[in-house]
């Protein structure tokens, strides 16, 4: 037992596994988050999407406030203000986000979602290869458009809150970006207690004391972990070893991870028309991460989006 114990440790701490570590972390936390999501569905019919999302950034909050204690460092007025834009938007996108699922497959949502960071990375395009993502891009987001019938066509109340989540996602880039010199905990913390205030009064209104029922707290609690805590946590980790244009190509993925999660526990099927859209929209992604120049707003340099 003790050889196989040692065998083991000694394949851990390779340099191919120290190699390979960060990348899983990674792949860790974009699991993480997806399993995450499907399991706040469980809480629609109980506390809707509102509820559910008050629960989720209200429950994260706490735990972020409890391990950094963002009181420790000091706060100017004019951070303090950036930090409430921070929130604002954190929660916006997260109530839209939420609200999204409520219609649309958590894929197909995601990918609309990767629509704002895009956009973002794109809007200084000069170069022809640019044109060619933004043209990959929007054939994606047209297949998901909800003007195609069938069984398969799309909600249009849904896509428009997923197409929100997308812009707010942008904004949380751009007012990320500007908490960069602030301590990463405190920054977090603070952003996701505001987020937490913006998004509680639409929970109550919704669910009312449903909220407090300790079965519910217990799996908004579950849900918080394993949607936030866990992938932000994994995801730093492998920020740390990955270089940030590497980190944002396989980042990409997420809407093909979170469409494999929607089916495998959500049973939401998707259409191979859904499919394609998927396809092209993480190709235009990872297309404009690789061509983007560093002085083009670029995702990858983003706050670690696991605000979903």
């Amino acid at each position: 037992m003790l050889m196989s114990f040692a065998v083991a440790r000694s394949t851990l701490t390779s340099p191919m596994a120290l190699r390979l570590m960060p990348y899983l972390a990674l792949l860790g936390g974009m699991v993480s988050l997806a399993v995450g999501t499907s399991f706040a569905k469980g809480l629609f019919p109980i506390v809707g999407a509102e509820g559910t999302s008050a629960l989720r950034v209200g429950l994260s909050a706490l735990v972020l406030v409890a391990v950094w204690r963002p009181w420790r460092f000091g706060l100017n007025r004019s951070d303090a203000g950036r930090v409430l834009l921070y929130g604002l938007v954190l929660g916006l996108m997260n109530l839209c986000f939420y609200m999204s699922l409520r219609t649309i497959p958590l894929g197909l949502a995601i990918a609309i979602e990767f629509s704002g960071p895009l956009v973002l990375a794109l809007i200084h395009a000069r170069r022809l290869i640019h044109f060619v993502w933004i043209g990959f891009a929007v054939a994606g987001l047209g297949m998901l458009l909800p003007i195609w019938s069938g069984a398969h066509a799309l909600d249009p109340v849904g896509v428009a809150f997923a197409a929100a989540a997308g812009l707010f996602w942008a904004l949380y880039i751009v007012f990320g970006k500007r908490l960069s010199h602030m301590h990463a905990g405190q920054s977090v913390a603070l952003g996701m207690s505001t987020a937490a205030l913006v998004i509680l009064p639409f929970g109550v209104a919704s669910a009312g004391t449903a909220l407090l029922a300790p079965s519910v707290l217990i799996f908004g609690l579950c849900v918080a972990l394993a949607s936030s805590a866990l992938p932000y946590s994994l995801e730093m980790i492998a920020l740390r070893h990955i270089p940030k244009r590497t980190f944002g190509v396989l980042l990409s993925a997420e809407p093909a991870i979170g469409a494999i999660a929607g089916i495998v526990l959500l049973h939401e099927l998707l259409s191979g028309l859904q499919w394609l859209a998927i396809g092209c929209i993480v190709v235009a992604s990872v297309g404009a991460i690789l061509t983007t120049g560093r002085e083009a707003a670029d995702p990858s340099d983003a706050p670690v989006p696991t605000a979903n």
